[in-house]
């Protein structure tokens, strides 16, 4: 049962033993990186966003004609909203996750754009916004209501527009501008040389498009974990109604929230009423369906591989039937034949593992370059070689069994 009669065997079907070391090679290469990109998928459907998700409606309200005093009837329509069964609290916001818009603003430690900017997103809400959100506070307090500043005021005409001078910072964020000490107190900068004090940091906040960070001159690495809160008040023609209610009568509230608006008149019409659950679903909808790909071909492949490495040995039991029959007439043990098969087994998936880790570092290296994809884990190369090594071994032991079942007598007649 030495490795020498394994290795001679194997050098006479070079064909068959070739066709399974590529086949696990193959198998190695696509498996390790689609594990990866499996990972990269969950890991993003898995991110926090620091809401409370599953108590979220949103609105998305629009305007027929002239409205009116379009400021007045926001605030009309809010203390509907909260007025409402079911409805724990109600905000309007410029943007909310996975919805279709996402703003970002330039934050610095200094005036009038001197020094470096980080590109942030920007959510702007009132008094209600944090609560609404489910917004955890780690330090400091929420905005009040006089530190609100109405967006129509903010951006309307004039010099000298009215701006907020309060500001809620991510942690991550926080962290990222003022690493030696607490955010609390502390200036930063947004519209040109106004300073904005940090009067509050919460605990996760940041992109509306998990996964998709900011692009352009003023974006931040890693963009996704910071965000910031101003505390000012779209009206409903630019912003989003956002509701917090009771998760047992979300369907409740989504079917009352259009008559309750439309009593308070204003000629408007709601365009878009979901929950937040709803919207998170759609969002990741595709990835979801990749890793449900993705974790299709590595269990074909797998397969595949596993049923051609039960092929082959089952043709080689059946080739080496006289050998096997004279090794046992020489004295061996079932077990020794079943460890031979094993053995044989075990050196090809060894070096179709070898070629495999090389393709597979190979194809990172190249969605690295097309689809700026981070690099294989080294963890991965082990874990694959681990089960494919299993895999061969489980293959081939119902066709050694065969083997080392064959009595010696029965196995010479056969020849």
């Amino acid at each position: 049962m030495e490795l020498m009669p394994i290795l001679s065997t194997l050098r006479r079907h070079k064909t068959a033993a070739g066709l399974i070391v590529l086949e696990v090679a193959l198998s190695c290469a696509i498996v390790c990186n689609a594990l990866h990109l499996i990972h990269q998928r969950l890991e993003r459907i898995q991110v926090d966003s620091g809401q409370a998700e599953s108590e979220l409606v949103t609105l998305r309200v629009s305007g027929i004609g002239a409205a009116g005093n379009v400021d007045e009837i926001t605030s009309q329509d809010l203390q509907a909203l909260r007025a409402l069964p079911g409805v724990r609290d109600a905000s309007i916001s410029n943007q909310v996750m996975y919805g279709n818009s996402n703003t970002f603003s330039g934050v610095r430690l200094q005036p009038n754009r001197e020094g470096s900017s980080l590109g942030v997103p920007q959510h702007s809400v009132d008094e209600h916004g944090l609560t609404t959100l489910g917004l955890k506070l780690v330090e400091g307090r929420n905005f009040r209501t006089e530190e609100i500043v109405l967006d129509n005021a903010f951006n309307g005409p004039g010099e000298n527009p009215p701006r907020p001078r309060q500001i809620v910072l991510s942690q991550a964020l926080a962290k990222r501008l003022f690493p030696d000490s607490s955010a609390l107190g502390r200036q930063v900068y947004v519209f040109g040389d106004t300073p904005i004090e940090v009067i509050g940091v919460v605990q996760t906040l940041g992109n509306v498009h998990p996964g998709r960070d900011a692009k352009g001159p003023d974006a931040a690495e890693g963009a996704g974990q910071y965000g910031m809160l101003l505390p000012l008040r779209n009206s409903f023609r630019g912003g989003y109604y956002v509701l917090r209610v009771d998760p047992a009568q979300r369907e409740a509230v989504l079917k009352a929230v259009a008559p309750a608006l439309e009593r308070i008149g204003g000629r408007r019409i709601v365009r878009e009423a979901k929950t937040l659950a709803e919207m998170r679903s759609a969002y990741y909808a595709q990835d979801r369906a990749m890793i449900w790909l993705l974790g299709g071909v590595c269990v074909a492949l797998l397969l595949v591989t596993a049923l051609g490495i039960v092929g082959l040995a089952s043709f080689w039991v059946q080739q080496r039937t006289r050998m096997i029959g004279t090794r046992r007439a020489l004295g061996a043990t079932r077990g020794q034949i079943l460890r031979y098969f094993q053995l044989e087994n075990f050196l090809l998936s060894t070096l179709g593992i070898g070629l495999g880790m090389a393709a597979a570092y190979g194809i990172n290296l190249a969605l690295m370059r097309s689809y700026e994809l981070p690099l294989l884990p080294a963890y991965y190369l082990p874990v694959g070689a681990l089960t494919l090594w299993a895999l061969g071994q489980l293959a081939v032991l119902g066709p050694a069994r065969r083997a080392a079942a064959l009595p010696p007598v029965a196995a010479l007649r056969a020849a």
